[in-house]
């Protein structure tokens, strides 16, 4: 059992963890998702769904049943309908459920996620293409995430030192919200 079970019966995860599969799913986020969970952090990752744009039940329901949200923002996420679309439910689900979302930037600058520059803009060039109804919206989504406090990859020597900074972040985190919680019930 996590840091936070006991102070929520309804939630199954303490972190839902998403990521762009292609640019950090086999090196840093399982690494970071093995440090999770070798803390006893129940963390949702999505190694096992089916590949494809839209997000399915499953998935929205993990991101419901979550207390908290580590978003990877890694070169190519924005080039990934899926990842954008999870985003906007994940957004969703913070502004109804009041959970923590925590951006980490992998590789790429928080500031070409913010204003969709580089390779973020040049994923939205295609969306337009293709998909434009939904880019303002992921659009927005990506400014109001990028905008939040978070980790910078490129301000570390090395991986293991912002995994471990940031799984101590987490446990710091998880510990503040399960004694909230505790004190409003």
């Amino acid at each position: 059992m996590g840091v936070a079970a006991s102070s929520s019966s309804s939630k199954k995860y303490e972190v839902f963890l998403s990521f762009r599969g292609e640019d950090a799913g086999r090196s840093f986020t399982s690494h970071l998702y093995t440090a999770l969970c070798e803390k006893g952090i129940e963390t949702f990752v999505g190694y096992e769904l089916p590949k494809g744009d839209d997000i399915s039940k499953s998935l929205i329901q993990a991101i419901e049943d979550s207390s908290m949200y580590l978003i990877v923002f890694s070169e190519n996420y924005a080039s990934s309908k899926r990842c954008l679309n999870e985003l906007i439910e994940i957004l969703r689900c913070n502004k109804e459920k009041r959970r923590c979302v925590v951006p980490i930037f992998y590789q790429v600058d928080p500031s070409e996620v913010r204003h969709q520059s580089g390779a973020y803009g040049e994923a939205f060039a295609q969306h337009l293409n293709i998909n434009p109804e939904k880019v303002d919206e992921w659009r927005k989504a990506l400014s109001e995430t990028a905008s939040l406090v978070g980790w910078h990859s490129r301000n570390y020597r090395d991986e293991s030192e912002l995994i471990q900074n940031i799984v101590s972040h987490i446990i710091e985190l998880l510990k503040h919200w399960s004694s909230s919680a505790l004190a409003k019930n």
